[in-house]
């Protein structure tokens, strides 16, 4: 067949094109100039038969014909890397490319994590994605990462999840805000109350309008923004109260800038997990990364509960730990 003709290097470059959507940023990674690019995947797209990318305006995008042949490609590539990872592991080495994605919530504690790993395992390079939920569920859906980091597994996917450590979900304030001096309110007390909400599909919101609607409340919505920093700042700013993990206010909690109300029934306890498609085979640097996640868990769940503890010290007049 004539796709037997196609090489390694066609399809490298054909990869960096379709994640970029852009010959002009894959001929960046690949050192490349773009006119190169641009033949590598037209004798590509002969040998195939049909084109792969289609242009409008600027912009290009994949084919029906695109699509089914990047997956596949995707599927040679990392079957490639999973093989040199195996391979170095028959020889007590340890190489290979490991590629996360990850909600911007994680950012504040995985790439500390990633740090030790990293030292750990000095042989494995790390690629690091991080972006909203709909983001990684694209990626998800092709394949693109060895491993995915979520607060709420996709139910409408065939996935495999592991829970690795607690994520509590608080509603934090301004310390001027009036309830912030308050202990055990209960929910309906904030049926009124402005919210600052993350973009509709977060795992974050959907938690906290199922925790508050079990409650008789629907969130009345003042804002919504596209990052827990920009939550942070508006929230700090007085314009509202917010729902956010407990792993992301660590430094805010510890200045006074923010404090958890003290609201009955919260924190809310869910799990961070991690993802990946049902039936894949993980490459050696994946497995070794979720067996260092199983041992670093508790620190993880000791650090979140010590935000919330000096917290609620504060709002009670006891000087923080520490």
């Amino acid at each position: 067949m004539a796709i037997l003709h196609a090489t390694l290097h066609q399809l490298k470059i054909f990869d960096a094109v379709a994640r970029h959507m852009s010959f002009a940023r894959a001929a960046e990674e690949l050192y490349l100039t773009p006119p190169a690019l641009s033949i590598q995947v037209k004798q590509l797209a002969e040998i195939i038969g049909q084109p792969l990318f289609e242009q409008i305006g600027k912009k290009i995008s994949l084919t029906a014909a695109g699509e089914i042949s990047w997956a596949t490609c995707q599927d040679v590539l990392n079957r490639l890397e999973q093989l040199t990872q195996e391979l170095a592991a028959l020889q007590g080495l340890e190489k290979g490319t490991l590629k996360l994605a990850t909600l911007d919530t994680v950012k504040y504690f995985l790439p500390r994590l990633l740090g030790d790993f990293c030292t750990k395992h000095p042989g494995i390079d790390t690629v690091l994605f991080i972006g909203n939920r709909e983001s990684l569920l694209e990626r998800l859906a092709r394949n693109q990462d060895d491993l995915y980091f979520l607060g709420q597994p996709p139910e409408h996917m065939n996935v495999m999840a592991e829970p690795f450590a607690d994520n509590l979900l608080v509603v934090v304030a301004s310390p001027n805000h009036p309830l912030a001096k308050e202990t055990d309110i209960v929910p309906s007390r904030l049926k009124d109350v402005p919210f600052i909400l993350r973009e509709a599909g977060s795992g974050t919101r959907l938690a906290a309008e199922k925790f508050f609607e079990q409650h008789g409340v629907v969130l009345k919505a003042r804002m919504e923004v596209g990052s827990n920093e920009a939550v942070k700042q508006v929230v700090a700013g007085g314009l509202g109260v917010a729902v956010l993990s407990a792993s992301t206010l660590r430094s805010e909690l510890a200045s006074g800038e923010l404090v958890i109300l003290d609201i009955h029934g919260l924190p809310l306890k869910r799990k961070w997990h991690v993802v990946y498609p049902m039936g894949k085979q993980l490459a050696p640097a994946s497995k070794a990364f979720m067996e260092y996640l199983r041992d670093v868990a508790h620190l993880l769940d000791h650090q979140q509960s010590n935000a919330v503890a000096i917290s609620a010290g504060r709002k009670k007049g006891h000087p923080p730990e520490g």
